[in-house]
């Protein structure tokens, strides 16, 4: 039997989305090429942006559609199952709007798979009742032959930011236990794999509580896993982490990393804003001064730091002065990157009932400005590395030219090369020769 993923949104959902694999390829099924072709098809969604659940509902229209034609052609029906966010937020009423759903698992049901999978099996449909609801993390969130994998060890988030829908559909914030992530490197580097990545919704936020009432936090965890894979030889060479608080960055976690060679020196640093009076309208409980004070903490202690960046356009009440201050903010901190987008209500947060809403007319011209100026702030930071050589974990083969590699610096910049194949999946190092796009052009050192 064949399974289907369609998987939207953070890498949170990437991870669920390779844990769930795992049932599938433990019980004998085989990856579908297509959706026409699977027994059990699944799309893990996301509620983040509106326009992130349209789009699920038009692929429900489509699977509506394919099960009529599948049905008519006598090639046989499909479990579709809706797991993630967008589950959680509309649960039952999903089922209702979408007859061609046969499950809805939330984001504390996963647990439901394997029942769910041995009733596939059977040409079954089970019923199930939940229980109180407790996110569950897997053993493994691992896709098969890849050498870099993520690790969750947080979900859920406490902090409520008043445009944020992430808390109503993921929780409040549950740590995993430390051991349990220390084998979940074991098995990521029994399988060779080279680079991790920690993942949470505020991954920093991260404390577990020992049986003896000790605490471990963030960075107790990262110098944990740091002397562990120092310990037992792993493969993994790099460790990330996303996505971070400005509010729980602390001066002790950059000096664990500046201390420990196997943490990447890129952190992704959302600031969301530039103007303190929006940041508090947002709850982000930092002002502008304290997030640049942080700034120039990260980059005295690792001077070759990149950091990027989320940043919102147009929160209700933003005067062309905020608009300002938020542009100027990106020029004083300068990032490599920045996920730039303008705010889209989300019903259920107290922002989408703030008065002062901003007409989308100009939402949309600030966020074209923004991305011009940041754009060009891109480009002239990124060209300063040129000339530089640097370690690159070495991806794959690139999309625009077959003769040439595609690699990641530990800034988590792309690089493109000629090299020979065999390099897939190896550190090497890359002299960096010039800039195209976003996208440096380099030569084997």
């Amino acid at each position: 039997m064949k399974y289907f993923f369609e998987t939207y949104g953070c890498q949170m959902n990437k991870a669920e989305s390779a844990a769930i694999e795992q049932i599938f390829m433990d019980r004998g099924w085989t990856d579908a090429e297509c959706a026409e072709d699977a027994d059990f098809i699944i799309i893990n969604t996301c509620s983040v942006r509106a326009t992130a659940e349209s789009r699920i509902e038009g692929r429900l229209g489509w699977y509506t559609t394919l099960r009529k034609e599948r049905q008519k052609s006598g090639k046989g029906d499909f479990t579709l199952t809706v797991m993630g966010c967008m589950a959680e937020r509309l649960k039952d009423d999903l089922k209702k709007q979408f007859k061609v759903v046969d499950y809805v698992v939330g984001t504390f049901q996963r647990y439901h798979f394997q029942e769910l999978i041995e009733a596939a099996e059977k040409k079954q449909m089970v019923e199930y009742m939940d229980e109180e609801p407790v996110y569950s993390f897997s053993p493994l969130s691992y896709e098969k032959g890849a050498f870099q994998s993520y690790v969750p060890i947080m979900h859920g988030c406490n902090n409520f930011c008043t445009f944020c829908i992430v808390p109503y559909v993921r929780g409040r914030e549950v740590s995993r236990n430390p051991d349990d992530i220390l084998r979940e490197f074991d098995m990521l580097s029994d399988r060779k794999v080279k680079e991790v990545t920690l993942l949470g919704q505020n991954v920093n936020s991260y404390m577990w509580k020992y049986d003896d009432g000790s605490f471990l936090d963030f960075p107790g965890l990262m110098q944990l896993i740091a002397d562990h894979l120092r310990e037992t030889s792993s493969s993994v060479g790099w460790v990330r982490f996303m996505s971070s608080h400005p509010k729980d960055i602390s001066e002790r976690l950059i000096d664990v990393i500046a201390k420990e060679s196997v943490l990447c020196h890129h952190i992704h640093l959302p600031v969301q804003h530039g103007s303190t009076r929006i940041l508090k309208a947002m709850n982000r409980r930092y002002s502008r001064e304290d997030y640049l004070a942080k700034v120039k903490m990260i980059r005295s202690k690792l001077p070759d730091v990149s950091l990027t960046t989320d940043i919102m356009l147009g929160f209700p009440g933003e005067t062309e002065e905020d608009f300002e201050e938020a542009v100027s903010l990106l020029r004083e901190v300068r990032y490599e990157a920045a996920f730039m987008y303008y705010y889209n209500p989300r019903e259920g947060t107290k922002a989408c009932t703030m008065p002062d809403q901003i007409p989308m007319e100009v939402k949309k011209e600030r966020l074209a400005k923004v991305i011009d100026i940041q754009l060009a702030i891109n480009r002239a930071e990124m060209s300063k590395r040129v000339g530089s050589v640097v370690k690159v974990l070495v991806e794959g083969v690139s999309k625009d030219n077959e003769q040439e590699l595609l690699g990641r610096t530990e800034q988590d910049e792309h690089v493109v090369f000629a090299a020979d194949k065999k390099l897939i999946g190896s550190f090497t190092e890359i002299k960096l020769l010039e800039l195209t796009g976003n996208t440096f052009k380099g030569t084997l050192r």
